[in-house]
C-alpha cells in the first residue's frame, strides 16, 4: 500500500478537500463508496471532518461558508514550502488569490487560488499535517487533472508558480493532453484541453480528483445507490476503466480502476 509520512515535494498534489452544503449526506456517501472512516474535527474546526483510510488521512469534508458563491466541489491542494510565496507568485502570474494564506492551527498554512482561466486550487504548507497519507490505492486519490480551454496559457502559469514541466501524451488533434512533473521530475498529474474533446463551453475550468477503486462498474452502481450520479457508463481507457461522477451535493470527481488498464497511472511519491 503506497503511504507517506512526510511533507510532499513542492508542486505535488498533497491533499483533497470537499466543501458541500450537506455534510451529513456527504459523510454517509463517501463512507459507503470509498470505505472511509470519517472523524469529527475539534469544535474550533468549524464542522470540518477528516476522512481516513487504513488509519491514514486521505481527504477532508467541510461545510460551505455562508454566502459562498461557488458550488460544492472537491479542491486539490498542492504542496508548498512557503504558501505566502506561492500565493504571491500566482497573483503576479495572473491568478486570483481568493483566500490569502492563513494558519490552520498547528496543522499547516493554506491559501486558495484561481488560475487565469478560473480553475480553483489550494496551496498547503505542511505543519503537523503533511497531507494525504495513502494514495494510488482503492479508496484514495490516485490522479489529479486540470480541465481547461486555455491550455497553453495555464501551462505557463503553473510552470511559473510550481516549476512544473510537461510532456504531451495526446495525439495533438483529437486529444490535447499533457502530464506534468514536479520540481523533482516526478509525474504527478495531467492537463486536458476541454475545447478539443467536446466539453460544453458552459463547463468552467476545474481540477478533477480521481479516486482509485477496485471495480469501476461496481463503484458506479454504488454511486447511484448511495445518492450520487454518474456521467454515463464506465468506459475503458489505457489507464483503467473509469467514470466521472457527482456526489450527493453535486461535487464532481472521477473513479478509476487502475488495475484494469494497459498502462500505469504514473505513481506519486
Amino acid at each position: 500500500m503506497p503511504t507517506r509520512d512526510e511533507p510532499w515535494p513542492d508542486g505535488t498534489p498533497c491533499w483533497v478537500g470537499a466543501q458541500v452544503d450537506d455534510v451529513g449526506a456527504a459523510r454517509a456517501f463517501y463512507a459507503g463508496l470509498l470505505g472511509w472512516e470519517i472523524h469529527d474535527g475539534p469544535p474550533e474546526a468549524g464542522g470540518y471532518l477528516m476522512a481516513v483510510r487504513d488509519g491514514r488521512p486521505v481527504a477532508g469534508l467541510g461545510p460551505m461558508p455562508e454566502g459562498e458563491p461557488m458550488p460544492p466541489a472537491w479542491t486539490t491542494y498542492f504542496a508548498a514550502g512557503d504558501a505566502d510565496d506561492v500565493a504571491g507568485d500566482a497573483a503576479d502570474a495572473g491568478g486570483t488569490v481568493f483566500v490569502p494564506p492563513f494558519d490552520v492551527f498547528d496543522l499547516g498554512r493554506m491559501a486558495v487560488v484561481g488560475d487565469p482561466a478560473g480553475a480553483v486550487f489550494g496551496v498547503w504548507q505542511a505543519g503537523s499535517h503533511h497531507g494525504t497519507g495513502v494514495f494510488n490505492e482503492p479508496g484514495a486519490p490516485c490522479w489529479h487533472e486540470l480541465h481547461t480551454r486555455d491550455y497553453a496559457s495555464v501551462q505557463e502559469f503553473y510552470a511559473v508558480v510550481f516549476g512544473w514541466t510537461y510532456r504531451e501524451i495526446g495525439d495533438g488533434e483529437n486529444l490535447i493532453y499533457s502530464v506534468f512533473a514536479n520540481v523533482e521530475g516526478t509525474v504527478v498529474g495531467g492537463v486536458c484541453d476541454d475545447a478539443v474533446i467536446g466539453v460544453p463551453a458552459q463547463v468552467p475550468a476545474h481540477w478533477l480528483t480521481w479516486f482509485a477503486v477496485a471495480d469501476a462498474d461496481d463503484a458506479a452502481e454504488a454511486t447511484v445507490r448511495l445518492g450520487g450520479t454518474v456521467g454515463g457508463e464506465p468506459r475503458d481507457s489505457p489507464f483503467g476503466r473509469m467514470v466521472v461522477a457527482q456526489g450527493p451535493c453535486g461535487e464532481m470527481f472521477g473513479l478509476i480502476d487502475p488495475a484494469s488498464g494497459r498502462e500505469d497511472v504514473p505513481p506519486r511519491g
